[in-house]
């Protein structure tokens, strides 16, 4: 009866909507009665209910409310319409205070509470109002309320329907604000964001950067109700740039590797949330330099065939054996049993790397044998994944190591799955050097042996990623790999993922300016070399001694000579894209100085693969471009242009290389490739690739003396290769003593007659700047080189313009009236743009 009686319309005060109460009710004494006895059953009721519940309520799970019905039942709807009533705009403020709190209290026994208070519709307007309240504990209570009512699927529309989601984003950006507010309003907006069509709704309203602002939160439940909505909100794709660009990751990534022992809700949420942006190829490596390993989760009984050599010397997870101080075996085996022990002795000199991969290895180990890995894992969601793409984020010791010990398993599809999670992580020094630690390069090579396709594609892969670190690269060298790799293409055609992967990592070990680079430095490529800084080419185990190495060095190496082996990378050179045919011709270059008589050469098309690298695509179309159009032409197809000039770059040196074999220079025509280089060194590939280019045709002039006159290569190297060059450097290096040995190059080269081209090449280029910065901040031979080209330039008149706008003339009188050096020189010039 009493629920009949509200009458929803949008006409009327919201205190109307609440139902009529008895004239004796109202009375204060009676009222305080009331209250009174209906609060002592609400309190039994949220007692009961807050040991059925801990954190966001979630109506989809069993909560135990079916404890406190009865509860709820006794208290009776008319108790409900008061404290409803009592709601209303036009009460009390304390009164309106004790009856939200009621009400909360109430919804706390179940469901049945929740759907007798929905009973009236009008309500969830007056909690709204509530949230702005100036009591703390009436705001507590209304969103404590809000908190009980979205927990239910069927009411959670009509919660956001009301304008809770806009009041709580404003109530949330208050300060000072208590931390049990705090709480329960994140807490109805986790709730709320479960629902896919509120994803949007929440994230219009800014809630982004106010829940990433509390994950710094002091209290642990504000954490984990703000780590639940990033969790539910990341499950869109369309949140994750404003989640990156907010610094969700390293917050989120905070909770995963500095206290693995804190919250395990909020371990929970931020892996969720942590695992939806990495499906984000762009914020991949993002979560990966945050120290966390994608791992996949491959099911606990795929570790039952893990068998750890209980009974065997111990050694590193590289592979490295430890030193035995005695031959003879304890009597109960407790110098194998307590081996390690001593590990911070002062004589013990482990690297932090090594540390790390002992413990990683000793912990995965330990697990996997009791059968604890992946317990925690099956309750993970993992929206939009099949249950193939499933994986798990680990921090980089225990991750590492636990996919260290995948590949030691039996199961053929979980050793794919580890090895491509291997070349996923391996995007810095950092994780390339604690690959090698935990032992990883070993089982790899020993896979690689495989006659699965797959398995060997996810090996090379791995592998691949792998040896862009020096040292990694000598220890995957060291361990026999070229062989293989040999094998792998001569069996293989001419394309594939399988073959340009196996051709990167050949020739990354054969690369020439690495081997030269490798006796000089042994540092890390790129990255972290603050975490390994002891990594040094003496410390690399590779498991032989220093005369095994040269041994196997020298016989893996021979393998290069192959016949067939070489037929193929011509044949690759031939007929494939830029990137391979750069590979090859590498790895030619290679094999060209390893045998000098060029025997596997000579009886090849060796001339045809070099024509097919010199004449790529890209040039022939840029060559039918109207000249107005070919900025615009190089913009759109840069990439394409940038292959283009590493595939010459590479078959330039290796025609350099083959030039200085007499029989290969009787079997070509240097006529047809003086042409082709010609014309490459006039094209629009990058500049850094035409030094090769160069080099080839001066040296092919060299050799065909009889038509130099025909071809006045030396101008055209000069003119397109040199002063571009030279400009470059004046322009962009950061070295004085680089761009004086570049403007003293270049006054050189406009003083032997080159005056015109260079002119026009400085203006182009807009290098005046530079020149004139140069006279005011450079050396004297800087000064004064700089000087005689501007004056060069200064000759013609209609130059003059670009002079004064680069403000040389401000400069030249800072020279002149300080009486600097050369400060004839630039009374001169001055005079001249100044007649």
């Amino acid at each position: 009866m009493l629920a009949s009686s509200l009458l929803p319309s949008s006409r009327l005060h919201p205190s109307y909507f609440v139902p009529p109460i008895n004239v004796a009710e109202t009375h204060p004494r009676n009222r305080v009665a009331i209250f009174s006895k209906s609060t002592s059953k609400l309190a039994f009721v949220a007692r009961t209910a807050n040991n059925a519940h801990d954190g966001a309520v979630d109506a989809t799970s069993p909560l135990g409310i079916d404890e406190v019905t009865s509860t709820c039942s006794d208290l009776g709807d008319g108790y409900v319409a008061l404290f409803i009533r009592m709601l209303g705009l036009d009460r009390d403020p304390q009164d309106r205070e004790q009856a939200i709190i009621a009400l909360w209290k109430y919804s706390l026994g179940g469901k049945k509470c929740i759907d007798t208070i929905m009973q009236f519709p009008g309500c969830i307007n007056l909690v709204v109002n509530l949230l702005r309240s100036e009591s703390s504990s009436a705001s507590e209570a209304a969103a404590g309320l809000l908190r009980s009512l979205s927990s239910v699927n069927l009411y959670r529309n009509s919660v956001a329907d009301s304008g809770a989601i806009e009041e709580i984003n404003r109530l949330l950006r208050q300060s000072p604000l208590p931390p049990e507010v705090k709480e329960e309003s994140l807490s109805t907006l986790w709730n709320l964001s479960v629902d896919e069509k509120l994803w949007i709704k929440i994230s219009k309203t800014d809630i982004l950067p106010v829940a990433i602002k509390y994950l710094d939160d002091e209290d642990i439940k504000v954490k984990e109700a703000a780590g639940g909505i990033l969790a539910n909100l990341a499950l869109s794709h369309v949140n994750h740039n404003i989640m990156v660009e907010a610094g969700v990751i390293p917050k989120l990534a905070k909770f995963l590797t500095s206290n693995p022992e804190g919250s395990k809700v909020i371990r929970k949420e931020a892996k969720n949330a942590l695992l939806e942006l990495f499906k984000d190829k762009d914020y991949r490596i993002l979560v990966i330099e945050e120290g966390l390993v994608p791992v996949p989760l491959i099911g606990a009984a795929a570790y039952k065939s893990f068998t750890p050599g209980l009974h065997l010397w111990p050694t590193l997870p590289d592979g490295t054996e430890i030193e035995r101080t005695s031959r003879q075996p304890s009597k109960y085996g407790a110098s194998e049993l307590l081996l390690g022990l001593n590990i911070d002795d002062k004589n013990a000199n482990l690297e932090k790397a090594k540390v790390s991969a002992i413990v990683g290895r000793t912990q995965q180990q330990f697990l996997a044998r009791v059968g604890a890995l992946e317990m925690e894992e099956k309750t993970i969601p993992h929206s939009g994944c099949s249950n193939d793409a499933r994986f798990t984020l680990l921090p980089w010791t225990d991750g590492v190591a636990r996919l260290a010990l995948i590949l030691e398993l039996e199961d053929k599809s979980a050793i794919i799955k580890a090895a491509e999670s291997i070349a996923t992580a391996s995007i810095n020094e950092h994780m390339r050097i604690a690959f090698r630690e935990a032992g990883v390069i070993k089982h790899l090579i020993r896979l690689l042996n495989c006659d699965d396709d797959a398995v060997q594609l996810a090996v090379i892969q791995a592998l691949e990623r792998l040896s862009v670190s020096n040292i990694v690269c000598r220890v995957i060298e060291a361990e026999g790999i070229l062989g293989l790799l040999v094998s792998i293409l001569k069996s293989s055609g001419i394309a594939g993922t399988m073959v340009e992967k196996s051709l990167s990592l050949l020739s990354r070990i054969l690369d020439l300016s690495k081997q030269m680079q490798l006796k000089f430095y042994d540092g890390p490529v790129n990255g972290s070399e603050k975490a390994f800084s002891g990594a040094k080419s003496d410390c690399v185990p590779t498991g032989f001694s220093s005369t095994e190495q040269s041994v196997s060095k020298t016989n893996t190496r021979n393998d290069i000579l192959d016949s067939v082996f070489i037929a193929h990378l011509v044949e690759i050179l031939k007929s494939s894209p830029p990137n391979l045919q750069e590979k090859a011709a590498s790895v030619l270059e290679f094999v060209a100085l390893t045998d000098p008589t060029l025997a596997p050469f000579l009886s090849l098309d060796i001339e045809s693969g070099l024509n097919s690298a010199f004449q790529q695509k890209i040039l022939k179309i840029s060559a039918d471009v109207e000249s107005d159009a070919e900025d615009q032409f190089y913009e759109a197809y840069a990439i394409e242009f940038e292959e283009a000039g590493v595939a010459i770059s590479a078959a330039s040196r290796l025609l350099t290389t083959l030039l200085d074999c007499e029989e290969f220079r009787n079997k070509i025509n240097p006529h047809h490739f003086i042409d082709l280089l010609r014309g490459i060194l006039r094209s629009n590939i990058p500049l850094r690739n035409k030094d090769w280019v160069a080099a080839c045709l001066v040296k092919l002039r060299s050799l065909s003396g009889s038509i130099s006159s025909l071809y006045p290569i030396n101008v055209e190297v000069t003119l397109y290769e040199t002063i571009p060059r030279l400009l470059e450097q004046i322009k962009t290096s950061f070295s004085p003593e680089a761009q004086e040995t570049a403007v003293v190059e270049l006054n050189r080269i406009i003083s032997e007659g080159l005056v015109d081209s260079t002119e026009e090449a400085i203006i182009s280029e807009g290098a005046i700047c530079s020149l004139v910065k140069l006279i005011e901040e450079g050396s004297d031979r800087a000064v004064e080189a700089s000087l005689a080209i501007l004056y060069n330039l200064s000759v013609d008149s209609e130059n003059h313009s670009a002079l004064v706008a680069t403000g040389a003339v401000q400069v030249l009188k800072r020279i002149v009236l300080s009486n600097r050096p050369h400060w004839e020189r630039a009374l001169l010039l001055l005079r001249i743009l100044q007649p």
